[in-house]
């Protein structure tokens, strides 16, 4: 049973956005780290991310049962009940603002995590993921809001650091998301759902994914011209960015798309991984 509580949650995305959290919290402490503010921060953060989740695998437990990778999610399952399942979502939920506000006594921090909890769990999961192709755009949203909150956590102020970690996070989960589409095709079709790819068709998808990888390019190295990092920085986002947009413009010949999508997916990971560790270590 703790198992599939612990399966609510989403470990996966959590941990995802555990990192960009990271990367922002460091690129605002410029390395001087205080053990007990940043497990409060982490701890409360998590705790909200997970509540939203928890809250999604509700919401879509109807059409999860439709997909083979997500069949088996505890509420498509029925291993929870709903009114188990919400209840542990609130707990989470309060108990995670509550942590972020012992860590931080400021109201940035929790105004922002409530923005994406609202975007994530009411705009994205309970309206437009099932009815717009640009769901994946409003809910990068709520995935570019961890980074942000890390740095506030610190920082107190909402400055150009944490608008250009907002448009950075936010413009990398369009191709992420655009890939999974790509190597997920049979499962999104038979939930129909309309994410670009199946509603524009795969050569306009991959036209996407190029377009999406090269601002997030832009975005990135504009925290160097900021002047808010330096030269370690700016080589890894070019080594690894540049990877990635030469991974994804390989789609035009691909013969298999199914398997490029994938090499697409893992780039875009190493990618957020790699700067996020590169704006903590390498903070001016």
């Amino acid at each position: 049973m703790h198992r599939t509580y612990f399966e609510l949650v989403k470990p996966g995305i959590v941990a995802g956005n555990l990192v960009s959290l990271f990367g922002g919290y460091l690129l605002a402490s410029r390395g001087v780290v205080d053990a007990i503010h940043i497990a409060l921060v982490i701890s409360g953060v998590a705790l909200v991310i997970g509540s939203g989740c928890a809250a999604n695998n509700v919401i879509d437990r109807d059409i999860d049962r439709l997909m083979e990778r997500t069949c088996t999610r505890p509420m498509a399952a029925g291993s929870i009940s709903i009114r188990s399942a919400l209840t542990f979502a609130c707990i989470l939920g309060l108990v995670g603002f509550w942590l972020l506000y012992v860590a931080t006594r400021r109201i940035e921090p929790l105004v922002l995590m409530l923005i994406g909890y609202i975007v994530y769990v009411g705009l994205y999961s309970l309206f437009l993921k099932r009815r717009s192709v640009h769901a994946t755009l409003v809910g990068s949203i709520s995935g570019a809001i961890p980074p942000v909150v890390g740095y506030c956590s610190v920082r107190g102020t909402i400055d150009t650091a944490a608008v250009a970690l907002f448009v950075i996070f936010g413009i990398w989960q369009m191709p992420h998301s655009y890939a999974i589409a790509m190597f997920r095709w049979k499962d999104y079709e038979a939930a129909c759902i309309p994410i670009l790819p199946l509603v524009k068709g795969r050569h306009q998808a991959k036209k996407r994914i190029v377009l999406y990888i090269a601002a997030f390019l832009v975005a990135a190295l504009s925290l160097a011209a900021l002047g808010y990092v330096g030269n370690l920085y700016i080589s890894i986002v070019l080594l690894s960015g540049l990877y990635w947009l030469k991974t994804a413009m390989v789609g035009f010949t691909a013969g298999d798309d199914v398997r490029w999508a994938r090499r697409v997916f893992a780039a875009s990971i190493a990618a957020v991984v790699l700067i996020s560790v590169a704006m903590a270590i390498d903070a001016i």
